[in-house]
């Protein structure tokens, strides 16, 4: 294969190609051999490629409309590593998710309503589902309003995402040792997935404040290899295998708030920092807030009441997430505002 048709798209704070489903191989060796081929990886610059030499802007989104009741369209999200020969199906990607909506209507897969229309997801990498809802005025896709999200320039159209059954989805439980807190290495932290498999720990157990910028993180070698010897030994214990090569469970490094809102945190994703977070990173951070005794919960600061609104600080400013617990206290459902915009529409060449 030689060319797609394909949709460059920014969703959240991500970019990557969006494709159908019948417009790549069927084999998936082939499909990720055109990925890998369309992205210039391996390569650190990807320069003969259309990756830009980060994980965030080297991902891919293949949709196509579904068959399966109470879904519109299935999404399968797919991580092409760029220092690496490898794509990744391990995870979801909450950002890329927020082009699922405009893409899925302008590709035909959902017929576009007056005002707004409610695109329903089934995330095709763990079994859950999410509604974005599309603002289109005229029965037309915009990209045009006023919606910001920090670590994105200007304004856009808000597209707001709710997640349902994100609880287990890749660890079969939302704390999948069946604990609050484990002691790993030495640092105590809590292994949680509520839509993405995270290790959430309290940033000065690992020696650092937590309000470290981006390129210092990166640059701390002692650090990186501290984590990623907590991130190997706990693989196991929830239920994702030998990690080495795997790009969950992300490490997340928590600390106080500092610009009002619930909690600070430094992303790994999961060898370099996140300039921001991901969205359902997001999400199982602010679940784990809410964990009596976790770490997140001893340097957070939430407001009482069953509808919960925690915002994420992160380098780039912050994340707000919308929880509303059931009766019992648990996250029942999590809602985020993201937005997207649509880059280019044609053929890409391998």
């Amino acid at each position: 294969m030689t060319a797609a048709r394909v949709m460059w798209m920014r969703g959240g704070t991500s970019k990557g190609a969006y494709f159908l489903a019948e417009d790549l191989p069927a084999d998936t060796a082939a499909r990720d051999a055109f990925l890998l081929r369309i992205m210039g990886s391996p390569d650190p610059r990807q320069i003969d490629g259309m990756g830009a030499a980060d994980p965030l802007t080297s991902k891919v989104a293949v949709v196509r409309k579904s068959s399966r009741e109470g879904a519109d369209v299935d999404y399968l999200f797919l991580q092409v590593f760029v220092d690496q020969a490898i794509v990744s199906d391990a995870q979801n990607c909450g950002n890329i998710l927020a082009g699922i909506g405009p893409f899925a209507i302008e590709r035909g897969l959902v017929e576009a309503q007056e005002g707004e229309t409610r695109v329903r997801v089934y995330l095709e990498n763990t079994g859950q589902r999410a509604v974005a809802t599309v603002q289109t005025p005229q029965a037309r896709v915009t990209y045009a309003g006023d919606a910001r999200i920090d670590g994105v320039p200007g304004t856009a159209a808000p597209i707001p995402l709710e997640f349902r059954d994100t609880a287990g989805s890749s660890c079969g439980a939302l704390l999948p040792t069946g604990k609050v807190v484990d002691v790993v290495e030495g640092v105590p932290v809590t292994l949680i997935d509520n839509g993405m498999p995270c290790v959430v720990m309290k940033a000065e157990d690992v020696g650092i404040t937590g309000y470290e910028d981006r390129d210092a993180l990166d640059a701390d070698t002692a650090l990186k290899a501290r984590i990623e010897a907590i991130r190997l030994a706990v693989g196991e214990r929830m239920n994702l295998g030998d990690v080495r090569e795997k790009s969950v469970p992300k490490m997340m490094l928590v600390a106080p708030p500092r610009n009002g809102g619930a909690v600070t945190v430094r992303s790994f994703i999961p060898h370099r920092a996140h300039a921001s977070i991901g969205v359902l990173g997001a999400v199982s951070v602010a679940t784990a807030c809410l964990l009596p005794g976790s770490p997140a919960a001893e340097v957070a600061v939430v407001s009482d009441g069953r509808r919960k609104t925690l915002s994420v600080e992160h380098p780039t400013g912050e994340t707000t997430c919308v929880m509303e617990l059931d009766e019992a206290g648990n996250v029942a459902t999590a809602a985020m505002l993201r937005t997207a915009r649509k880059l280019m529409d044609g053929e890409v060449f391998a």
